[in-house]
C-alpha cells in the first residue's frame, strides 16, 4: 500500500511540474531541419517549461498546415506567394533564421575530384536532354576527368518543396528553355527522374544509386559523405558551395531587401557568391495566444542572437549577416497577443 502511495506522489509531482509547460507545434522545410533539431533541443536546456515540436515534412506541407491551422508556426525556404498568404485568415509573417546552399551532389565511384557544372548544363540534365556522363557538355567542363559512360539518373523530389522552389527559380534564371518548360515552384512537373520524399530522401536515392545525381541542401551531403560540384556563378566564376560563397550571395541583396524579407538570391552577380544559395524563413502568425506568441518571440530571439546563430555554421548553414539581424528581430517583435 506504501508503494502505491508513494507512486500516486511521484505521479502528482510529475504532473505538477510540467502543468505550466507550453508547446509549440511546427512544420515543413525539411531544408533546415538540422539546425531547427539542434536549436529545439538546446532551447529545451533554457527554459525547460517549452517543448517545440518540429515535422521536417517539406516547405510545401508546413505551408499547407499553417493555412489550415494545425500548427503554430511553419518553415519554409521558399517566401510564400502573395496567392497563399491571401488564403491566411490574418497576416503571416516571414522571419529569415539562417542561409544555406542547394548542391548538386552526385554518386560516381572512381570519381575523386569535384565536378564542374554550368546552370545551361544542370538545366538540359534536369530536362533529360543530356542523358550520359561522359556528355561532351559535361566533359568540356571537366577536362581530364575520365567521365564513365553511364546513364544519369535524376533524383528530385516528390513533395512539395522549398528546396525544390529554390533549385527551380535558379535554373529558371540561367536556362529560357527550363522556364519555358518547367518553370519554377515549390512542386513541378520534372520531366525525368526518380522523386524521393525530403532532403533526406532524395540523398538516399543519390547514395545508393551508382549514376544518380540530385539537388539536397549542403548538410545532407556533408554528413552522408556525397560530394558536391562546383558551379560556375553569373559572373563565371567556378564556385565551392561554403558558408561563405552562401554570405556573399546574401550580400549583395541587402541593399534591396524588401521589408517583408521575401526575396530570390539565388543567380547572384557578386563575383565570389554561390548561386544557388538561399535564406530559410519561419512562417508567423501575426497575431496569437498570448502565451504562444510571447514565448515563440523569445526563441526567435535567442535563435537570432549570438549564441544561437553560432551553431548555424558547423551544420554548413550561414548565419544571417549582421546588418539584417536587427530588422529581423523588429519583424519578430510584430507577433502579438490576439
Amino acid at each position: 500500500m506504501k508503494t502505491i502511495y508513494l507512486l500516486i506522489a511521484v505521479l502528482f509531482a510529475f504532473n505538477t511540474a510540467h502543468a505550466g509547460g507550453l508547446t509549440l507545434n511546427g512544420a515543413g522545410a525539411t531544408f533546415p531541419y538540422p539546425l531547427y533539431a539542434k536549436w529545439f533541443s538546446e532551447y529545451k536546456k533554457i527554459d525547460t517549461n517549452v517543448e517545440i515540436n518540429y515535422q521536417s515534412i517539406g516547405s510545401g506541407g508546413g505551408i499547407r498546415q499553417l493555412l489550415d491551422k494545425t500548427i503554430d508556426f511553419g518553415a519554409s525556404d521558399a517566401p510564400m506567394t502573395d496567392e497563399q498568404l491571401a488564403k491566411s485568415s490574418k497576416p503571416i509573417l516571414h522571419i529569415p533564421t539562417v542561409l544555406g546552399a542547394v548542391v548538386i551532389t552526385y554518386n560516381l565511384p572512381g570519381i575523386t575530384k569535384p565536378l564542374h557544372f554550368s546552370g545551361d548544363v544542370l538545366a538540359n540534365i534536369f530536362l533529360g536532354k543530356i542523358t550520359k556522363w561522359n556528355d561532351a557538355a559535361i566533359a568540356k567542363l571537366n577536362p581530364g576527368v575520365a567521365l564513365p559512360d553511364t546513364a544519369i539518373l535524376v533524383a528530385h523530389r516528390s513533395d512539395g518543396s522549398g528546396t525544390s522552389a529554390v533549385f527551380t527559380d535558379y535554373l529558371s534564371k540561367v536556362s529560357a528553355d527550363w522556364k519555358a518548360k518547367v518553370g519554377a515552384g515549390t512542386a513541378v512537373n520534372w520531366p525525368a527522374g526518380l522523386g524521393g520524399k525530403g532532403n533526406e530522401g532524395v540523398t538516399g536515392v543519390v547514395k545508393q544509386t551508382p549514376g544518380a545525381v540530385g539537388y539536397v541542401e549542403l548538410t545532407y551531403a556533408v554528413s552522408n559523405g556525397l560530394p558536391v560540384a562546383e558551379l560556375l556563378n553569373k559572373a563565371g566564376k567556378s564556385i565551392t558551395p561554403t558558408t561563405k560563397s552562401v554570405s556573399a550571395a546574401a550580400a549583395g541583396a541587402l541593399k534591396t531587401m524588401p521589408k517583408d524579407f521575401r526575396v530570390s538570391i539565388t543567380d547572384s552577380p557578386s563575383k565570389d557568391a554561390y548561386p544557388i544559395a538561399s535564406f530559410t524563413y519561419l512562417l508567423v502568425y501575426q497575431s496569437m495566444n498570448k502565451e504562444k506568441a510571447d514565448t515563440l518571440k523569445k526563441f526567435i530571439h535567442w535563435a537570432l542572437s549570438p549564441a544561437g546563430q553560432a551553431m548555424a555554421e558547423p551544420l554548413s548553414y550561414a548565419p544571417l549577416p549582421v546588418a539584417l539581424t536587427k530588422s529581423v528581430e523588429k519583424r519578430a517583435n510584430e507577433v502579438k497577443a490576439e
